[in-house]
C-alpha cells in the first residue's frame, strides 16, 4: 500500500532529538528521510550515555530513516550535497545558531540550487529576536516557555517536567509546518523556510496555564498534581506501595454522575449527598478528609485494578505508568505504540511506535540505521556511482 508521503524526499541534517523527532514522524508517514552525517562521527546522539554501538536514545529517534556520511566542509562533499538538494524536497536542520550559514548552506544558497526546496529549521530561540544567539537544550526551552513555572507544588520551586516536550513537541510543530509548506508548494511551485523555536513551541503548549494569567498581570500559582483543590481529584496511593504505585483521577463533586460512581465504588455512598460539597469553600476545606477516604480504598488495590474498576464506571482515571509499564502494556502493543524491530547490531529492539494512525497509510517499522549504512544505496540513486567511486570518495574523506 502507498504511504501518505511516498515520493517526498528529506535531506536530514538534524541531530539529538528536537529535529530528529520531526523527521522520524515524517519517515513513519512514508517520506524518504536520508540522514546526512559527518564521516566517522555521525549524529552526536549516537553516543549519548556512552557504551558500545549506537545508544538506545539514538535508536528511539531515528527509525525508518536511511543514513549516509558526507563531509560538508569539503568541496566534493558540498557538490554532492547540492545535487541531493536538487533532487530533494526538504532540508531539515537543528544545528547550533549560525552553523548552516557558516557552512555556506543558507536558504538563499539552497533556493538557488532548487527553488522548490523547503528548509525546516528548529532552533532554541529562533534565528531572530534578542535571544536568537543563545543555545538551548530541552530543559532550557521548557524553562523559557513556562513549563517550569507551571510545574511543581504551590510552596515549592519551579520544577522540570519529566518528559522532553521542549525537544519532541518542537519537532512535532516543525512537522506540521513542513506538511503545510508542501501543500502550499503545490499551488505556488516555490519552497520556503519553516522555523520553529523550542521556546515558541513550549509557549504554545502553555496556553491553558497562561489563560489564568489575567492577560499577563499575574502568574498562576503552581497546583502540583491537582488542577485545583477538590475531593476526588489528584494522585492516590496504590498497593503494594512502590515508588510508582499511584493512580490519578478526576472525579470532583461538581460532576454528579462521576462523583456518584466514585463514592459507590469506594463504599461511601453517604458522600454523594454530603451538604458540605454543595458549597465550594466548604468542599475545599474537606478535601483532605475525603481524599483520605479515597486513598484508603485505592491503597488496598493495585493501580491497574483501580484503573479498571473506575474506568469501567466512567470515571477519568489512570494508573501512573512507569517505563516498565509502558513497554509491557498490551493496549499500547495492540495500537502499535510499542513495537519491536530488528536492529543490525542489537537484534530485537523494542521502542515506541508512531502515534498517528492512518487507515490507508500503515507504518512499516524499521530500525534506526547504522552510521553510513546506506551510502552505496543512496549515492547510487542520486549519482549513479559504483563501488570503485565510493572507495575513492572514502579515501578522500568525502564520505
Amino acid at each position: 500500500m502507498d504511504k501518505a508521503l511516498d515520493g517526498v524526499r528529506i535531506i536530514d541534517l538534524t541531530q539529538f532529538e528536537a529535529g530528529t523527532s520531526c523527521t522520524q514522524m515524517l519517515a513513519w508517514l512514508g517520506a524518504d528521510v536520508i540522514k546526512v552525517e559527518q564521516p566517522n562521527v555521525g549524529d552526536p546522539g549516537r553516543g549519548v550515555a556512552g557504551g558500545e554501538g549506537d545508544s538506545p536514545y539514538f535508536i528511539h529517534y531515528n527509525s525508518n530513516k536511511r543514513s549516509v556520511t558526507l563531509n560538508l566542509k569539503s568541496e566534493k562533499g558540498r557538490e554532492m550535497f547540492f545535487e541531493m538538494v536538487r533532487q530533494g524536497d526538504i532540508v531539515s536542520e537543528n544545528l547550533a545558531p549560525g552553523t548552516l550559514e557558516r557552512l555556506g548552506l543558507g536558504y538563499d544558497v539552497l533556493a538557488e540550487v532548487n527553488p522548490r526546496i523547503i528548509l525546516a529549521r528548529v532552533k532554541g530561540f529562533g534565528t531572530y529576536g534578542p535571544y536568537s544567539r543563545y543555545k538551548s537544550f530541552d530543559p532550557v526551552a521548557q524553562a523559557a516557555g513556562g513549563g517550569f513555572c507551571a510545574t511543581g507544588e504551590p510552596d515549592g520551586p519551579p520544577m522540570r517536567p519529566g518528559t522532553t516536550s521542549g525537544d519532541s513537541a518542537t519537532g512535532m510543530h516543525a512537522a506540521i509546518g513542513i506538511l503545510a509548506a508542501l501543500w502550499q508548494r503545490e499551488r505556488t511551485g516555490r519552497g520556503q523556510v519553516i522555523e520553529v523555536s523550542m521556546q515558541d513551541a513550549i509557549v504554545n503548549l502553555s496556553r491553558t496555564w497562561m489563560a489564568r494569567a489575567e492577560q499577563g498581570r499575574v502568574s498562576p500559582e503552581r497546583t502540583g498534581n491537582s488542577l485545583r483543590a477538590s475531593p476526588g481529584v489528584g494522585t492516590f496511593h496504590c498497593a503494594p506501595g512502590g515508588p510508582d504505585d499511584y493512580v490519578y483521577m478526576i472525579a470532583s463533586p461538581a460532576r454528579k454522575p462521576m462523583w456518584k460512581a466514585l463514592v459507590e465504588a469506594i463504599g461511601h455512598d453517604e458522600l454523594f449527598d454530603d451538604p458540605r460539597l454543595d458549597d465550594p469553600d466548604q468542599a475545599i476545606e474537606v478535601t483532605a478528609e475525603i481524599n483520605g477516604l479515597i486513598d484508603a480504598w485505592t491503597s488496598q488495590r493495585s493501580k491497574f485494578e483501580v484503573m479498571k474498576i473506575l474506568g469501567e464506571k466512567g470515571i477519568p482515571c489512570s494508573a501512573c505508568f512507569n517505563a516498565v509499564d509502558l513497554y509491557a502494556d498490551e493496549h499500547l502493543r495492540q495500537r502499535e505504540m510499542i513495537v519491536t524491530v530488528d536492529h543490525p547490531d542489537r537484534g530485537e529492539f523494542t521502542l515506541p511506535g508512531c502515534p498517528v494512525k492512518m487507515s490507508d497509510s500503515p507504518v512499516d517499522f524499521r530500525a534506526a540505521p547504522l552510521l553510513g549504512q546506506h551510502n552505496a544505496e543512496v549515492f547510487a540513486e542520486f549519482f549513479d556511482i559504483g563501488a570503485e567511486s565510493l572507495k575513492s570518495l572514502n579515501s578522500e574523506n568525502v564520505i
